[in-house]
């Protein structure tokens, strides 16, 4: 009887071992292919079991979280949607996540190991820490300023803190409110389809996702590689340009809009905008410098994050001397995004370096303990410093005097440049409205602030539209919120 038992009990410890080998190999060996099966579904509610962090402007948050008691318990909710949808992004509970939300999603869903002090403990729990929060270096009212400018016009619009790099403004128009896909129901569904099928396309993020032809306001970066380079060595001085300007080894002719283009200064072709005077310089300098400068300027830079990816601005190096003049006006192949110009005007306010933008301050704990602060930003050396104090008097001219003066404001110095870009086949299409400025109050140290702004109207009258007229007004009122004017 003994024997039957001893012979029992090893049959039981035998199925024991089996049973604890087969544990462990399903929770070990196998956990990812059971993590990852698309049938398990306790990630997903562990992922929504706990209100997620908030993104904070101002000290304020833009998001929250709602507790809708169902199997997924917590859905994303939004203050003011579109004013922040293209920095926030969205997330949602079908479609995944965006910008901010997906650049930061760890700390976001508490799923960062940087927010639990023991993060061992976490693990044996399965608990996740409580979700933290994310600081921007937006400004309330300089965002508003901007939104409100656009109106709902197709456009954009960045700003930035020279100094420093912050990111103070990022606006796209028209927009969308991002609670709208938070959820996993019809409605949810709905409004997805409608949203990505609207031709006017209110999830572009146009600040940073979309480039444009820049047009003139590229004549900032011209300028900056023609003195430099020594093309122009006084900017009072007559330029040897011709009007019209007839394009090497073509028969095309350029022209100018306004008069008294015919081999000005360069303080007169920029104060007025004229590209026979740029075309000309920009073949003067030559593919090599031209490329040289508007690269240290950003464009061409693949590698961009603010946390999230920017589009590419580009300069096309491949070009003839016809098609580099009519780059070096903003046209043929060259692209920017706002968030790039913005980046040029804040290079001149601050005396030829430019830093790296960036949209989060800090990211902190629940309980409003740093975490993460914004880390190093690397600054680099664009032009010689003399060059921008130069094109700060330029820039400055063209607001006090020429087609930028609509963005003056009482109080404080305000340097800017105008763009009209053509596009479409044969120039056809309206041509966009650019602005990109910069401003110091008169008692500051520095300039405190640098915008771009790009109006794409397609409902406006073609001669009507113009950087001076459509893009100033709003970069104006971007810049008097900054400065508090």
């Amino acid at each position: 009887m003994a024997r039957y038992i001893r012979h029992a009990c090893a049959f039981c410890t035998l199925l024991l071992a089996a049973l604890l080998v087969n544990a462990a190999r399903v929770q070990v060996v196998q956990s990812r292919l059971y993590d990852d099966n698309p049938a398990n579904r306790r990630p997903t509610i562990a992922r929504y079991g706990q209100p997620r962090g908030d993104i904070v402007v101002d000290g304020e948050p833009v998001t929250g979280s709602v507790d809708t008691g169902e199997q997924l318990r917590y859905e994303r909710a939004y203050r003011n949607g579109p004013l922040y949808a293209p920095v926030t992004g969205f997330a949602s509970q079908t479609y995944g996540t965006t910008f901010l939300e997906h650049a930061a999603d760890g700390v976001l869903s508490g799923t960062d190991p940087m927010l639990s002090p023991l993060p061992l403990w976490n693990d044996m729990t399965h608990k996740p820490a409580p979700a933290g929060n994310l600081v921007t270096t937006l400004n309330r009212h300089a965002q508003e300023a901007a939104y409100r400018g656009l109106a709902g016009r197709k456009g954009a619009v960045a700003a930035i803190e020279p100094a420093t790099g912050r990111i103070l403004a990022l606006v796209t128009s028209p927009s969308y409110d991002p609670g709208q896909l938070s959820g996993n129901g019809e409605a949810v569904a709905s409004a997805w389809e409608r949203l990505n099928h609207d031709p006017e396309k209110p999830m572009l993020n146009r600040a940073v996702r979309q480039t444009y032809p820049p047009g003139s306001t590229f004549k900032v970066v011209t300028a900056a590689a023609a003195l430099d380079a020594g093309a122009v060595m006084d900017v009072d001085e007559p330029t040897d340009s011709p009007e019209p300007y007839r394009l090497p080894g073509t028969t095309t002719r350029l022209t100018n809009e306004a008069d008294g283009c015919r081999d000005a200064s360069l303080r007169t072709a920029f104060e007025w905008s004229c590209n026979t005077v740029f075309a000309k310089l920009g073949v003067d300098v030559g593919v090599t410098n031209m490329v040289a400068t508007a690269q240290a300027f950003g464009f061409d830079d693949t590698t961009l994050r603010i946390p999230f990816s920017a589009a590419t601005s580009t300069f096309d190096p491949h070009v003839d001397r016809a098609q580099l003049a009519l780059s070096s006006i903003g046209q043929y192949n060259t692209r920017a995004t706002p968030l790039q110009m913005a980046m040029v005007a804040s290079a001149v306010a601050d005396g030829g370096q430019l830093r790296s933008p960036y949209l989060v301050e800090r990211t902190t704990r629940h309980t409003g303990e740093t975490v993460a602060g914004s880390g190093a930003h690397p600054v680099r050396q664009v032009m010689n410093p003399a060059t921008a104090v130069r094109l700060k008097e330029l820039m400055t001219d063209v607001v006090r005097e020429g087609t930028g003066g609509r963005a003056a404001i009482p109080g404080a110095v305000v340097g800017g440049k105008t763009g009209t870009a053509q596009h479409g086949v044969g120039n056809s299409g309206v041509p966009y409205a650019w602005f990109i400025s910069w401003a110091q109050a008169k008692d500051a140290l520095e300039p405190q602030v640098a915008v771009a702004v790009v109006v794409e109207d397609a409902s406006a009258n073609r001669g009507e539209i113009s950087g001076g007229g459509d893009a100033a007004p709003i970069a104006r009122d971007v810049m008097r919120a900054v400065l508090g004017k």
